[in-house]
């Protein structure tokens, strides 16, 4: 996941696990009252540990690559023995450090909007890396800014989940969108931010990707209400 928060809790943890520390655990605090252990290995996953749904995801990204949020690099580092031209962006210093320590070449520690100026072919976002648009405002700001770096015809390809089923025994949010919640991580004690993150389901994507100047489609979903998608710049 890729988060803003000045602590790097999220960043630390993996270093840490990175370099041998595999008995410290990352939990994970949520605005649904839940508390999740991390675990930590996923975030450091070989090619061989790839789930089906991330190959095709890569399968779809042509050469000129922006993979945003890329954690401590699993996909870009595949691209990158493909022979494709990526750009890692994360703003993680424990993740661009492990990224740096894997041989990633081109890397670049910064915010989303913070980067400008650049042009790609295909935009990557993986382990519900467009979630760091927070809301769907934030959802719609995100796609505004994103398709100045592509041309018409570039992608983004990323996944996201329906979390629909967190509300099978309450309603559903009046004053927000359900998909939209809050994080916060926790490490040997220390708890950084609270930070905002979005899941976004396939029919009110389809809304936003039509609002926006985007064709969406689903290209694959599984059996836990996740799904891959593709927006394709119109205009």
């Amino acid at each position: 996941m890729h988060y803003k928060e000045e602590k790097d809790i999220f960043g630390q943890a993996l270093l840490d696990y990175f370099h041998g520390n595999t008995t410290e655990k990352l939990w994970l605090n949520t605005s649904y009252e839940t508390r999740e252990e991390v675990p930590q290995d996923i975030f450091l996953r070989l090619p061989k540990d790839l789930q089906p749904m991330e190959k095709i995801a890569l399968s779809y990204c042509e050469d000129n690559i922006l993979d945003i949020g890329a954690g401590t690099g699993v996909h870009s580092l595949i691209l990158q023995q493909q022979n494709k031209s990526v750009l890692a962006l994360e703003k993680s210093p424990g993740c661009v450090e492990i990224m740096q320590q894997r041989g990633i070449k081109n890397i670049i520690q910064t915010d989303i909007f913070d980067f400008q100026n650049r042009k790609f072919q295909s935009i990557l976002m993986m382990m519900n890396g467009i979630g760091i648009a927070g809301t769907i405002q934030g959802l719609q700001k995100l796609l505004s800014h994103l398709k100045k770096m592509l041309p018409v015809g570039g992608k983004i390809i990323f996944d996201s989940s329906d979390i629909s089923y967190l509300y099978e025994d309450q309603p559903l949010p009046v004053n927000q969108y359900f998909g939209e919640i809050k994080y916060q991580y926790e490490y040997k004690g220390e708890k950084g931010d609270w930070f905002k993150w979005l899941y976004i389901d396939a029919s009110k994507m389809a809304k936003i990707a039509t609002r926006t100047g985007w064709e969406f489609q689903v290209i694959s979903e599984d059996e836990y209400d996740q799904y891959l998608g593709l927006l394709t710049r119109l205009n």
